[in-house]
């Protein structure tokens, strides 16, 4: 059977590339995958402990069977970022983030509290200076879980709509790399729900950070343990 491997991150790094064709025999499983991939590829090897392994944009387990022409994605943790026409809900953009088009998603007469939250580029981390970011993601997953946290906090109580937008590729320090706009009828439920966006979208979202610094190699800020909700 034929397989597309991608791989994202520290992962693409250890494996040399972010895509590879394979071939593997019928009936195999992620757990053989892996073996293959160990034997042909050993800077994975100390990896294989933080990777969660996506097949066809669903998380799964070492068991899982593959497929003739599957996906397969090896997933770090997460960072813990193509527009679409108005109004933007849930979406990945590759340039700078139209704020107003964001909140704009969430107004409305009958809410009182519009709650907009803007994650912008420090220029320092861990006391080392900081030039810029990349951001890239799995694009379908994170897409997937952007919109499942927006259909969430939406069918919660509250009254709350929410739209989450993040930016991928180069990102200048300044610049905002996460908008999350949160209304409801009320100050309270729209700020918890804002926070909410915000731990969900660190744990859930594949999305990965890398910081380059002024001085040094860039450097994967892989935390946080991939989450399914």
């Amino acid at each position: 059977m034929k397989l597309r491997l991608l791989a994202f991150a520290s992962a693409g790094d250890a494996l040399g590339t972010d895509e590879l064709d394979l071939e593997m025999p019928d009936g195999s499983r992620v757990s053989d995958l892996r073996a293959r991939l160990d034997r042909d590829h050993p800077r994975l090897a100390p990896l294989w402990a933080r990777l969660a392994v996506a097949v066809d944009g669903r998380v799964v387990g070492p068991d899982a069977p593959l497929t003739d022409g599957a996906e397969v994605a090896l997933l770090p943790p997460v960072s813990g970022g193509s527009g679409t026409e108005p109004p933007l809900r849930a979406a990945l953009v590759d340039g700078p983030i139209d704020v107003g088009r964001v909140t704009a998603a969430v107004g409305g007469p009958a809410h009182g509290a519009v709650v907009l939250f803007l994650g912008t580029v420090r220029d320092h981390h861990a006391g080392r200076p900081v030039g810029r970011l990349t951001y890239s993601a799995y694009r379908r997953m994170a897409l997937d879980a952007l919109g499942r946290i927006v259909a969430d906090l939406e069918a919660g109580a509250g009254g709350v709509r929410a739209a989450i937008v993040h930016r991928l590729g180069e990102v200048p320090v300044g610049d905002a790399s996460v908008a999350i706009a949160v209304s409801s009828p009320h100050r309270a439920a729209a700020y918890e729900a804002s926070r909410t966006a915000l731990e969900r979208l660190k744990a859930e979202v594949p999305i990965w950070k890398q910081e380059h610094y002024t001085e040094g190699p860039p450097v994967w800020r892989e935390e946080e343990p991939l989450t399914i909700q």
